[in-house]
């Protein structure tokens, strides 16, 4: 077990129960996943959808900080299946983090048990499938990380907490949806927005998907797991007061209505202090000609009436929400996982020792449409890149640094295919810039880090523009939006080892290119910065069957 924890008693895992492993240190939770295909209907259409145990979305994990999360994947699909957990940090574990660059996806008819933690973390994430086009059947679901009951947060504690997840929809299956990409066409425009797997009918026959006391608080946590879209989420005459973000405690400013990015995670308090009947939860697209919305139902406990057929307006155009990115802000007071402020991190006074401006583009290739970063479009090998690393068959696989850190009009003007993977020295403190060239608004994510988000602006980066940075109290998130023609700029510590992908959120992007990896390896081979690959971990590719290594030292 990590650091050589003694366990002292084991519960028996039964069926598909969460069962706690009693343990001298951070506890241990044991869950049993069955992945299948089932049907559903989420926008009326009876479709192929993607079940965990049974559900759709997937089950909820609920989890606090730094407790042990061992999840026993079953897939019982037609084809290779991997998950990933957006946001968890995976410290020195790259291993469990579910991409193609870092674990051989899980074949048909066998299982793998993910082994994590959420170390020195707080806050609102989700998982979804990272293989093929998955993610557009479902197998997404929430997850959790509740504060230590020692370390206080900075608002009372609420009468319930609520997981909201919202997404566009397509009706077509997720096979159909991977044909149209690998012939070079896009996947076109949603056919509906879900809450929850549901879409709202607003007719008086939707059930309530939540049920409120009157005059208590209620801890909603609203995440955007789905493909492509922007979507805006407002509930019928209630504030948001925003509390948290990916895991960072935030000001708490109160919204109307709030614009979560694909990928993004919000940690809003609900009052429910208005008459008591129904009222809806709205969620529509943003910055589509023809908005396409959905509602979720809330009821007050003993309430009378139904909810208004009149829906709260959603914003209009891409500056509005660009001022609400301004109006978010780092709490530089509350605690984190930990008990010391937020704040105690003084990143601003930091030197940036590395700039890397990744430029996003789109072309053809053969006559089929690829995305690229800096002139790259992103390709899986077979054998994932972590273990080409691992067990030294690097040469054979890929190569670093195939992009320049500042790339010019020409480098990017042609598309090459090949793995990209960026080469970071351990512990160095570097500025990623996002440079969006392009009509739509991207979504760019991080795993293994969190980074702070000091700012988007409109017009291209130059180093002129730093002044422009909120080198104080940006939010230490991982996933930020890039509008039409503006940059993104990003500072952070690259100080987890591992290989750790850097993806557009924008599915159809990702899968066609529009991705890469950094791989911040350990300088001295050290168990203190990266620990061994795990005896259950698969092997594919080049390093199929080969024994198992184990490079990394004591510390």
């Amino acid at each position: 077990m990590k650091g050589g924890v003694k366990l002292l008693a084991v519960c028996l895992c039964v069926a598909t129960a969460t069962v706690m492993m009693v343990q001298a240190e951070d506890p241990y939770f044991h869950h049993v996943w069955n992945v299948t295909y089932g049907t559903a209907s989420p926008l009326g259409v009876p479709q192929q959808v993607i079940l965990i145990n049974g559900q759709f979305p997937g089950p909820n994990i609920n989890s606090t900080s730094n407790n042990n999360i061992i999840i026993n994947v079953f897939n019982n699909l037609d084809e290779p299946f991997l998950l990933t957990w957006n946001g968890i940090q995976h410290r020195k574990n790259s291993w469990q983090d579910g991409t193609a660059g870092t674990m051989c996806p899980i074949p048909p008819g066998q299982n793998f048990t993910y082994h994590f933690q959420p170390k020195d973390q707080i806050g609102s994430y989700f998982y979804y499938p990272t293989t093929a086009m998955h993610r557009a059947a479902g197998a997404f679901g929430g997850l959790r990380v509740n504060s230590r009951l020692l370390i206080p947060v900075p608002y009372a504690d609420p009468e319930d907490d609520y997981t909201v997840l919202i997404n566009d929809w397509y009706t077509k299956s997720h096979t159909q949806l991977k044909k149209f990409l690998d012939s070079g066409r896009t996947l076109g425009r949603p056919d509906g927005i879900l809450i929850n797997g549901k879409s709202g009918k607003t007719d008086g026959s939707d059930k309530p998907l939540f049920t409120l006391k009157p005059g208590k608080t209620y801890r909603v946590r609203i995440c955007n797991v789905g493909l492509k879209a922007s979507l805006n989420f407002r509930i019928q005459n209630h504030k948001m007061k925003l509390v948290e973000m990916e895991g960072s405690h935030v000001l708490q400013n109160d919204y109307d209505s709030l614009d979560i990015h694909v990928g993004q995670c919000f940690g809003v308090i609900v009052t429910a202090n208005q008459e008591p009947k129904d009222y809806y939860m709205v969620a529509s697209t943003r910055f589509l000609k023809k908005p396409l919305t959905t509602t979720g139902l809330l009821r007050y406990e003993g309430g009378k009436g139904p909810a208004s057929s009149q829906l709260p307006a959603a914003p209009v155009g891409w500056a509005w929400s660009l001022n609400q990115f301004r109006s978010f802000r780092w709490n530089l007071t509350a605690s984190a996982a930990r008990p010391n402020p937020q704040g105690s991190y003084h990143y601003g006074k930091i030197n940036i020792t590395r700039t890397i401006k990744l430029v996003n583009t789109q072309g053809k290739v053969d006559g089929k449409l690829r995305y690229a970063l800096s002139g790259v479009s992103h390709t899986d090998p077979e054998t994932p890149l972590k273990l080409a690393e691992y067990f030294g068959v690097t040469d054979k696989v890929f190569k670093y640094d195939s992009i320049s850190d500042n790339p010019n009009a020409d480098q990017i003007k042609t598309i090459k295919i090949e793995p990209n993977v960026l080469n970071i020295t351990h512990r160095t403190f570097i500025e990623v810039v996002f440079e969006n060239h392009e009509k739509s608004v991207q979504s760019w994510h991080l795993d293994g880090y969190s980074f702070f988000a000091v700012a988007v602006e409109p017009g291209t980066w130059t180093p002129e523009k730093r002044k422009n940075y909120n080198l104080l109290d940006a939010v230490s998130r991982h996933t930020v939006q890039v509008f039409p023609k503006c940059w993104a700029a990003i500072l952070l510590t690259f100080d987890n080892c591992g290989m750790w992908n850097i993806r557009s959120e924008n599915s159809e992007r990702r899968y066609l290119g529009q991705q890469l990896y950094a791989s911040v390896l350990s300088p001295e081979k050290s168990l203190r910065d990266e620990y061994n690959m795990p005896e259950s971990s698969l092997q594919c590719g080049l390093v199929k069957g080969k024994p198992k290594i184990n490079p990394y030292a004591g510390a």
